[in-house]
């Protein structure tokens, strides 16, 4: 009985350990160039979606303020107007 159970116990804990890939972190946490290399892509990739996403939210952010202008609200228009021209003159 207390045999069955201990088996029991066991094949749980086996299949455990295969179902959260404790092998393979504890590879990677053991390799050194693999944490370096692992760290070095995330970074790249971190920096890369960090440009497009700020490059694209600019842009639409520029569209929402020359649609703007063009309604002609007096002070806002000419404000942001000012804003747009600062931004052409600057490219």
């Amino acid at each position: 009985m207390f045999n069955r159970k201990l088996d029991k116990k066991i094949e749980q804990l086996n299949n455990n350990f295969e179902r959260s890939n404790l092998e393979e972190l504890s590879y990677i946490l053991g390799n050194k160039l693999e944490i370096a290399k692992r760290n070095l892509l995330a970074g790249i990739l971190r920096g890369i979606g960090i440009g497009i996403g700020f490059t694209l939210i600019t842009a639409i952010i520029l569209i929402i303020l020359q649609k703007i202008v063009l309604l002609n609200i007096p002070v806002i228009g000419e404000y942001i107007g000012d804003i747009l021209d600062i931004i052409e003159k600057n490219r």
